[in-house]
């Protein structure tokens, strides 16, 4: 059977952990995340970052690990 579909939330400029929260929400328990500074930095405390990217877009239909959200750390320059 196909795996059963959410719809991807409107997640940028969202703390990650929040996000994160409101993607389960819709019903997809993993997502991903990535440093969108390009240092690769690891997510450990996701309550310091700040998603500012998001695949897919919003109202797109998700499935578990197909929501991959880009991210800052706190005070550091984003476009939100």
């Amino acid at each position: 059977a196909p795996a059963a579909t959410a719809i991807m939330p409107d997640v940028v400029c969202m703390n990650l952990q929040a996000a994160q929260n409101k993607i389960q929400e819709n019903g997809v328990f993993y997502s991903d995340s990535f440093d969108a500074t390009g240092e690769g930095r690891m997510q450990i405390n996701d309550s310091n970052w700040i998603v500012v990217s998001q695949t897919p877009s919003a109202g797109s239909p998700i499935t578990e690990g197909s929501a991959n959200l880009g991210a800052v750390k706190e005070g550091e320059p984003n476009p939100c």
